[in-house]
C-alpha cells in the first residue's frame, strides 16, 4: 500500500515536470515572473549563505589545526582540509539542505497558498497554464543557484584562512600553500554538477508539495515541513549517486 502510493506520488511528479514545459506564458509576463524568483529565492539567501559559509570555514579550520597534535605533521594541512571539505561537501551539499529548509519551504508555502485561496483555480479558469506560470520562473531562478554556490566557497576558505591565521594555528603563506597542494580542478566541476542538480531538486519538490497540497492553512505548514523532509532526502540521495558516478574510480 505504502509503495503504490509512493509510486503514484513519483509518476505525479515527473507528470507536473512535463506540464511545466508546455503551454508557455507570454514572454513580457514570465522576463517579470523570472526577476521576481531572482530576488526572492536568489539574492534573499546571499546573506545567510554568506554567514553560514565563512563561520563553519573557520571552524573547519580551528578543528583541523586542534587535531594536528603530532608536531612532525605540516600546517599546511590546515589549508588542504579547509578547501577539500568546503569544496567537496560543505558548500555544495550542507547549503542545500539550508537552502531546502528556507527557499523550499517558502515555494512550499507561497504556492499552498495560492492553492487554500483558490489563486490557482482562478489561473486555471483564465487558461494560463498554472504549473508553467508558478513553478517555471522559479526552475530559472535557481539555474542561478551555482552562483551562491561560489560564494560560499569563497567565504568558506576565507573564514578557514582568517580563522587559521589571526587564531594563531598556522601562516598565512602555509594555509595558502595547503589551498594550492595536490589540488584537482574536476573537484570544481563535481562540486557545481551537483549544485545544478541540487537547484533542479530545490524547485520542483517544494514546489510539487504545495502545488498538490490540500486542505487549509493547517495543511499549508504541513505541507512545507513534508517539502523540506522529501528535499534534504532526494540530495542526499542524489548526492551520494553523483559522488559515486563521478568520483569513483
Amino acid at each position: 500500500m505504502i509503495l503504490t502510493r509512493w509510486l503514484t506520488q513519483i509518476g505525479k511528479y515527473f507528470l507536473m515536470v512535463k506540464e511545466v514545459f508546455r503551454k508557455p506564458t507570454k514572454a513580457a509576463v514570465m522576463r517579470g515572473l523570472i526577476l521576481k524568483e531572482i530576488d526572492d529565492l536568489i539574492i534573499g539567501s546571499l546573506g545567510i549563505v554568506a554567514f553560514i559559509s565563512f563561520f563553519v570555514g573557520g571552524v573547519v579550520a580551528i578543528q583541523t589545526a586542534l587535531n594536528l597534535t603530532n608536531p612532525l605533521i605540516p600546517k599546511y594541512l590546515i589549508g588542504f582540509a579547509t578547501r577539500q571539505s568546503v569544496i567537496l561537501e560543505f558548500a555544495p551539499t550542507f547549503i542545500s539542505i539550508i537552502m531546502a529548509g528556507k527557499v523550499g519551504s517558502f515555494i512550499t508555502s507561497s504556492i499552498g497558498t495560492m492553492r487554500v485561496t483558490e489563486q490557482i483555480d482562478a489561473l486555471e479558469v483564465m487558461g494560463v497554464n498554472s504549473l508553467n506560470y508558478l513553478v517555471f520562473p522559479k526552475i530559472i531562478a535557481l539555474l542561478f543557484y551555482p552562483f551562491v554556490i561560489m560564494l560560499s566557497m569563497f567565504l568558506g576558505i576565507l573564514g578557514g584562512w582568517m580563522a587559521g591565521v589571526y587564531g594563531g594555528f598556522t601562516s598565512s603563506a602555509e594555509f595558502i600553500s595547503g589551498i594550492q597542494t595536490e589540488f584537482i580542478p574536476f573537484h570544481i566541476t563535481y562540486a557545481f554538477i551537483k549544485t545544478f542538480v541540487f537547484a533542479i531538486i530545490l524547485a520542483t519538490i517544494p514546489s510539487f508539495h504545495g502545488f498538490y497540497m490540500k486542505g487549509g492553512a493547517l495543511e499549508v505548514g504541513k505541507a512545507s515541513t513534508t517539502s523540506f523532509v522529501w528535499t534534504s532526502v532526494m540530495i542526499i540521495l542524489a548526492n551520494y549517486v553523483l559522488t559515486q558516478l563521478l568520483l569513483s574510480k
